[in-house]
């Protein structure tokens, strides 16, 4: 045991025996002995002990100090053990929505399904809290946020194969981007990803959904993505995988495709391969 643990470990042993009498002081003694822990890169135990400061704050009616130590309690847990960090992150959430401070919990959300999405892997929960988060966010006119998390929720979404609810997200997002000078541009490719989510449903929705983009943005037309989809849909009628295949080459040389259509454009290729007769 280092130093430091050795003084945290007293000073925790301090806190307990003003805990009666002295809440406050002994939260100060956890805090105290948290950050002593951390220096000894005891992350396990620093979250313990901010834990306690946490419970210690809440005794004596220190609501937004308890939250605030639940969050460090989640940052040190984080590098040990991910469940133990959603947890605290909980509780300083319902603490902060209690509070009405819903934008803090809406950030608090967003760690969350961070978490998840990268640490965890979980994207089903990832997507519950992006969730949850754009609500809050959305709920407190912080509109650009929302949709940065609704972002999220499509994309993963659509990884998930609920291709319906991507679409109606995407086609939400590049809706409120059309009402902005400055996002006006970015409303093209949501509309790209939604048109593409149709193609993994069927040919027919997609075509309709295209004349329904044109109509919503009349410069979508006119783009590289508006003709790649209706490149594909004419492949997928003839049947023809080498056009399909050699259409999404001709892009990808020019506008980089990243993983996520990716995924999506090899879907529809094995729909193609597996059932070409269903259009």
């Amino acid at each position: 045991m280092s130093t430091n643990e050795q003084k945290a470990q007293q000073l925790i042993a301090e806190a307990e025996k003003k805990v009666s009498s002295r809440g406050f002081f002994g939260s100060l003694f956890g805090q105290r002995a948290a950050n002593l822990f951390k220096m000894a890169k005891n992350w396990t135990q620093a979250g313990s002990a901010f834990c306690e400061a946490a419970a210690l704050h809440l005794r004596s009616a220190s609501r937004h100090d308890a939250a605030t130590n639940y969050v460090d309690a989640a940052n040190c847990y984080k590098k040990s053990d991910i469940n133990e960090s959603v947890n605290c992150l909980l509780k300083a959430i319902e603490i902060y929505t209690d509070m009405g401070r819903f934008t803090m919990a809406a950030k608090h959300h967003q760690t969350i399904a961070e978490m998840y999405e990268t640490d965890a892997v979980d994207l089903e929960r990832a997507v519950q809290h992006y969730e949850q988060a754009a609500d809050y966010f959305r709920g407190e006119e912080s509109n650009s946020s929302a949709n940065k998390c609704l972002l999220k929720v499509a994309q993963y979404a659509a990884q998930l194969e609920n291709y319906e609810k991507a679409i109606q997200i995407y086609q939400e997002v590049a809706s409120s981007a059309l009402e902005s000078s400055l996002l006006k541009y970015s409303a093209k490719e949501y509309l790209f990803r939604a048109a593409l989510c149709h193609l993994c449903v069927d040919v027919l929705n997609a075509q309709h959904a295209l004349e329904r983009y044109v109509q919503m943005y009349p410069a979508f037309q006119d783009s590289r993505e508006y003709k790649l989809v209706k490149t594909l849909i004419e492949h997928i009628e003839e049947q023809n995988i080498e056009g399909y295949t050699d259409a999404v080459k001709d892009y990808d040389s020019i506008s980089r495709l990243d993983q996520w259509y990716t995924t999506i454009l090899l879907r529809i290729k094995k729909q193609l391969n597996e059932s070409p007769d269903l259009r």
